[in-house]
């Protein structure tokens, strides 16, 4: 038999008594389970649902775009964004800690091994003699922290919580990082729009000014209307000139946020084939306020934390407690060919606080009141939560119904630009009339253009504020998952 494993076997029996009664003394916990907080919140929402269209999952809902680039651009945003591959470092980092954090509840036993050979010299007074000696030896240390108050418990719940946190906010960073680039986007496609009704309003109002300086040369209109044409005509393109800046702002954007070469981007956001405005189906809102708290990703976040402050205070009052261990080691030790001799010992420690002029007392108070910090910050992100989906709502139905009125609007004036120009092409109206019809028609058109442009952007916020189609399933695996299926994405039906 081996010098490890006498050792191995020494310690299997020596350290069976001492699990034994470690099992048996711990278990004592200083304060009840962690339950999340109840929150006052109403049973169904106060505004006005959204109402139309097909009921669609959230997940899936930037599929149902009529703009296969959308779908594109948030692809590669995930792929290159910064925020998202801290998110995942974090995780990282918070699933290390956790392993680390539950080391403390198992025993530790190391072992070192040694071999050594020496040579001395003996002077007989005769002779000098020459001897060489073989030492051998090998050691097991085990040393276990009898969790007696729960502090070592307390604290893996602590590393667990803040790992779950640290998922959630790497689905909350996808969440808003999608919206991100759906908005964008969308501003993008309809500042072409409104690019374009620009530029015809710049160029009609510079024929205006054309016939007017005409009529002001053959002394047909006063200098006064030649000054106003002119004026008319500078705004309408400066005007012009101020969208196509708004329109490169917003590429820089899109840039930034999705890493790509500004080349790859205008290529996507630029396809000939690409609709005037992406539009996305309508969901269903069928869920109530207080579901909000399991569907969005940072109420999430921000609840684990809770829980993981929680944990600290009972690791806080477990260490105002004596705590106890159990320790142990064993050896083997030989020179040359002799029998290895070996030697061992075990026995318990207590560890007893008796004057720490108020330090550990100081640390509960403080993990008391780093808690309640977190819990007033938890419930004003509900709050805030509710009043974001609240007003998506409010903003929606708005929306809806100024697009409407606003699609009348711009279809008349239309339709009376349309009957000016015939009246103008049958020598019943002056040029000038017909402008002003025009000029019309096309400021109705730039309303309608940032109605349907801002009811598309309502639909992405009302997406965020309801948690982008994320659903916790499985907390407590989260740490062990893999990013990806630790949550399954689900709908709010």
């Amino acid at each position: 038999m081996s010098h490890l494993t006498r050792i191995c076997s020494l310690v299997s029996r020596k350290y069976l008594l001492a699990a034994t009664f470690g099992v048996s003394v711990a278990g004592c916990s200083l304060q009840p389970p962690y339950q999340a907080p109840a929150l006052p919140i109403a049973s169904t929402w106060h505004a006005e649902r959204p109402h139309g269209g097909s009921t669609q999952a959230l997940v899936d809902w930037w599929a149902s775009f009529d703009d296969p680039a959308l779908a594109e651009l948030i692809g590669t945003a995930e792929a290159n964004s910064p925020d998202l591959a801290k998110a995942i470092a974090q995780i990282k980092i918070a699933r290390a800690a956790l392993v680390s954090d539950s080391a403390a509840l198992l025993p530790s036993v190391t072992g070192t091994a040694s071999v050594s050979r020496s040579k001395q010299s003996i002077n007989t007074g005769v002779s000098e003699v020459a001897t060489t000696s073989t030492s051998r030896s090998g050691e097991l240390d085990a040393s276990w922290e009898i969790d007696l108050f729960g502090k070592n418990r307390s604290s893996q719940e602590y590393a667990r919580a803040q790992a779950q946190a640290s998922v959630d906010d790497w689905h909350d960073a996808r969440v808003s990082l999608a919206a991100e680039v759906a908005d964008d986007y969308v501003q993008y496609r309809g500042c072409k729009l409104l690019l374009l009704a620009y530029r015809n309003l710049a160029d009609s109002q510079k024929e205006t000014l054309n016939m007017t300086r005409t009529a002001v040369s053959a002394g047909l209109s006063a200098e006064s209307d030649g000054y106003l044409a002119q004026a008319s005509a500078a705004s309408a393109a400066s005007t012009a000139i101020g969208q196509h800046v708004s329109c490169e702002e917003l590429v820089k954007s899109l840039v930034a946020v999705t890493g790509a070469d500004e080349t790859v981007v205008r290529g996507i956001i630029d396809r000939s084939s690409a609709p005037d405005l992406p539009k996305p189906a309508s969901f269903d809102v069928s869920s109530v306020p207080a579901d909000l708290i399991r569907q969005r990703p940072d109420l999430a976040s921000a609840e684990r934390m809770l829980a993981s402050y929680y944990a600290a205070i009972g690791e806080a009052r477990a260490d105002r407690f004596p705590s106890l261990s159990l320790s142990g080691s064993i050896a083997l030790s030989a020179t040359n060919l002799s029998t290895p001799t070996p030697t061992w010992s075990f026995g318990p420690s207590l560890s007893i606080p008796i004057f720490n002029a108020g330090k550990k007392r100081a640390a509960v108070d403080s993990a008391l009141a780093t808690y309640d910090k977190q819990l007033a910050s938890y419930q004003s992100s509900v709050r805030s939560a509710i009043k974001s989906v609240e007003q998506a709502l409010i903003d929606l139905d708005g929306a809806a119904r100024q697009s409407e009125d606003s699609k009348r609007s711009a279809d008349q004036y239309q339709r009376y630009a349309n009957a000016k120009e015939q009246s103008w092409s049958a020598g019943l109206d002056t040029l000038l009339t017909l402008e002003d019809a025009r000029r019309s028609a096309i400021s109705a058109e730039v309303t309608l253009i940032e109605q349907r442009r801002n009811h598309i952007r309502y639909w992405i916020a009302l997406y965020k504020a309801l948690g982008g189609g994320w659903k916790a399933e499985n907390n407590a695996a989260a740490p062990q998952a893999a990013i990806p299926t630790s949550y399954s994405q689900g709908s709010t039906q």
